[in-house]
């Protein structure tokens, strides 16, 4: 693989080439080619918009599997190119997620969507904070809009929650689950009893690691927070003692969890994770549709859990060198600026969206989330989405994220010893950013 184009390179490859890129857009084009991971945002885009998108403009999605880099390496040799392709080649939107977002955003390969897409202050007033301060760069430049907002909990199973504590109410489950050594407590009861409090060794990794108090390198040199030395301690105590299914967070063994059949307490996750990965995984019939008595459909409650996390969240980046600015900045009115687009999203998906007023007026609502057995979810994401912070996200956090979870499974699986799996750790993380140090 070119060396350019690795996820550790690419960013110094960006960086070396701003000023490069030719300014402005150029006339409106008739191909609006988009670079995105999976088909979360197709789905959003069709929903929402592609009604509103002129006839003769054909809309080309660049789907590439976000595993191993393969979607970073590939939208990377696509900018690079920018400048050497036809206009109906050229990349117009693309998608990022805040684990490295800052990789793009301290570049000219996005636009200001203020300055150069044409958005206002006034129209992103009611978003919430967080999300615009992820993608503002260090000259106050305003890179992405998203329409989601992604604050976390612990989304369990009913049935399993009444066997285990008598009880499937969110309010009394919460207060059951309200720190580690309470979560602790029900995890040995939900072993007692036959299940699994998590699914494997990954499930909890982003509730530790959004409260890290400090970046994963300070001064080119990696720094290990207490945060992540706690989910290594609790993750291995989980396996050791079998309250965790030994799975990876998203495979097969993950999600089966996840059915009539599952036998996992729970999931640590936003919105977007019911919606997106939960939905469908609980059901016995995919082509039935998302109701009671089709899987596990309808047997899950939310509640906060032990630690406010949030996790993830997609933005929507305008590339420099698009000829199809007003498309974009339609794009970016509909589907992050409009209230009732907002509210349409969250009360038809179940996802928590970047309004604050729209979310306050449905967590005030009768609105019932089928899939959470008719519970309004939204009420007890309200607080954590206004005290997200995101100041300790860095450029590395993506790449040192999977090479902390690979080399910790070693020793989960007892394969090597806890220094060995540190030494590994160390090891991976500086051939993927040479510039760094131990």
């Amino acid at each position: 693989m070119k060396k350019i184009v690795s996820a550790a390179l690419a960013v110094a490859a960006l960086v070396t080439l701003i000023g490069c890129q030719k300014k402005g857009p150029a006339e409106a084009g008739k191909v609006l080619n988009i670079h995105t991971w999976n088909e979360e945002f197709q789905d959003r885009f069709n929903t929402y918009y592609a009604s509103k998108l002129p006839e003769d403009v054909k809309v080309n999605w660049i789907i590439t599997p976000f595993q191993d880099g393969a979607y970073q390496n590939k939208l990377d040799e696509a900018l690079l190119r920018q400048n050497d392709v036809p206009a109906d080649e050229k990349v117009d939107i693309f998608l990022v997620e805040a684990e490295y977002a800052l990789k793009y955003v301290d570049t000219d390969f996005t636009l200001d969507v203020i300055k150069d897409v044409g958005i206002t202050r006034d129209q992103i007033k009611d978003q919430y904070k967080y999300t615009q301060d992820i993608m503002t760069d260090s000259k106050g430049n305003l890179k992405g809009l998203t329409w989601q907002a992604c604050p976390g909990g612990f989304i369990y199973r009913r049935s399993i929650a009444k066997d285990v504590l008598g009880t499937d109410d969110p309010d009394e489950i919460g207060k059951a689950l309200a720190d580690w050594d309470k979560f602790d407590d029900v995890a040995a009861k939900a072993k007692a009893k036959g299940y699994f409090m998590l699914s494997g060794f990954t499930d909890d990794f982003r509730v530790f690691s959004d409260n890290m108090t400090q970046p994963w390198v300070v001064n080119n040199k990696i720094t290990i927070d207490p945060q992540i030395h706690k989910w290594v301690a609790q993750t291995k105590t989980y396996t050791e003692k079998g309250y965790n299914n030994r799975a990876q967070l998203f495979s097969a063994e993950s999600t089966q969890g996840m059915g009539a059949k599952g036998k996992v307490f729970g999931y640590f996750g936003p919105a977007w994770f019911i919606d997106f990965i939960m939905a469908p995984s609980c059901l016995d019939d995919q082509n039935k549709p998302r109701e009671v008595g089709n899987g596990s459909f309808g047997d899950w409650a939310f509640c906060k859990g032990p630690q406010g996390f949030s996790w993830g969240g997609t933005w929507i980046c305008a590339a420099r060198g698009t000829d199809n600015i007003e498309i974009i900045k339609d794009l970016l009115e509909t589907l992050t600026c409009n209230a009732e687009v907002m509210t349409e999203i969250a009360v038809k998906s179940g996802d928590f969206t970047n309004n604050v007023p729209a979310m306050e007026t449905i967590a005030k609502s009768d609105y019932k989330n089928p899939f959470l057995g008719g519970q309004n979810h939204i009420r007890f994401f309200l607080e954590s989405a206004k005290s997200i912070d995101k100041t300790c996200i860095s450029p590395y956090d993506l790449g040192m994220t999977e090479k902390i979870q690979a080399a910790m499974t070693d020793y989960f699986n007892d394969k090597v010893t806890l220094e060995k799996a540190w030494d590994n750790f160390f090891t991976a993380a500086t051939e993927l950013f040479p510039n760094l140090t131990r």
